[in-house]
């Protein structure tokens, strides 16, 4: 069964181990009651080792992802997370790319790159998020394209190619997130987006990637994206702190 990927990005937030408990645990509970969603919660790095233990028992549709790692298994790297450390504790999934990672911490396609193979090296399962910036996005879709185009390329540079350690993954994540878009309140349209995550699709040529929408996505409007055939699910950011605001996002995204 194909299902409906809805992915929980928490960002810096919750601040307390209790109150990452309570979001965790009722956001499980409306994972549970949605079977046909594959639902994924990224939290900050020092709640996931816990949250891990609090998986409930015989959610097959539920897993763990992180918002980010390292390139290097282990050394002298301070504050660095390697995808070894993320897997041992029960990670599957994790973030690379985030326009947050880029625009705050200066992270490059190069960076990028590094982090995807490393992922895939370390048995995680990469969501590669790309998106045009506001000034390109004026200039129209033919250079929003050739700037993910470019994004794709650079990201993903060897990665699946013939004799490479990465060539026998099964699949990849790519979540769209037009920047403009991103904490603004202004989604962009549904048709829009599916032509993108179409073209998108289309560069990666891996008849398994699966493309994610991400882009102020909310309960009123998730079903508008995911009911398009070449959008896969969402990856929801400030609508996932809120637990009834996220349990009624999964429910519509699948709504008939």
């Amino acid at each position: 069964m194909t299902r409906t990927i809805i992915a929980a990005n928490w960002k810096e937030h919750p601040v307390t181990m209790k109150d990452a408990r309570r979001l965790f645990d009722a956001t499980m509970r409306a994972a549970v009651a949605s079977p046909q969603a594959e639902v994924l919660v990224c939290p900050p790095a020092i709640f996931l080792e816990e949250l891990a233990a609090r998986m409930p028992r015989g959610a097959r549709n539920a897993s763990l992802g992180a918002q980010d790692v390292f390139w290097e298994e282990e050394g002298a790297f301070t504050g660095s997370v390697g995808p070894r450390m993320l897997k041992a504790i029960g990670v599957r999934y994790v973030i690379i790319g985030h326009s947050e990672r880029r625009r705050v911490f200066g992270e490059t396609d190069a960076i990028v790159n590094k982090k995807v193979r490393a992922a895939y090296a370390g048995g995680l399962m990469p969501i590669v998020c790309v998106g045009e910036p506001p000034e390109v996005r004026r200039k129209g879709v033919a250079a929003a394209r050739r700037h993910i185009a470019q994004q794709l390329a650079r990201g993903l540079k060897d990665v699946f190619s013939r004799g490479s350690h990465e060539s026998g993954a099964r699949g990849i994540i790519v979540a769209y997130e037009p920047l403009w878009a991103i904490g603004s309140g202004k989604n962009d349209s549904p048709v829009d987006a599916a032509a993108m995550a179409a073209f998108i699709t289309s560069s990666i040529k891996r008849p398994s990637a699966k493309v994610l929408y991400g882009g102020s996505v909310d309960s009123a409007n998730v079903r508008e994206y995911v009911q398009l055939k070449e959008i896969d699910g969402a990856l929801v950011g400030g609508a996932s702190l809120v637990a009834k605001e996220f349990a009624a996002l999964i429910r519509r995204s699948l709504a008939k």
